[in-house]
């Protein structure tokens, strides 16, 4: 059974988010007024093959955020395995 690691994608705190914004805007609206900000991101699903060393794959995992998965100019990211 093959082992699931765990990205997820935020933008970084100094970077707008308008898409957060409209969604905290619309909870306002539908009267959730406790929702003080909204920050959207990817949640990203990697099932990796066995064999691999965990130390391997966790170093594997950020090489892939930081080619493809994130764009580390505005984005960071986590991973769990």
């Amino acid at each position: 059974m093959p082992k699931t690691a765990r990205v997820y994608v935020t933008l970084k705190r100094g970077v707008l988010d308008p898409q957060g914004s409209a969604v905290a805007r619309s909870l306002h609206a539908l009267g959730y007024d406790e929702v003080a900000d909204v920050r959207l991101g990817k949640f990203i699903e990697v099932a990796l093959r066995e064999g691999a060393a965990p130390a391997d794959e966790k170093a594997r995992l950020e090489e892939m955020c930081r080619k493809l998965l994130a764009n580390t100019v505005i984005e960071d990211f986590r991973i769990e395995l």
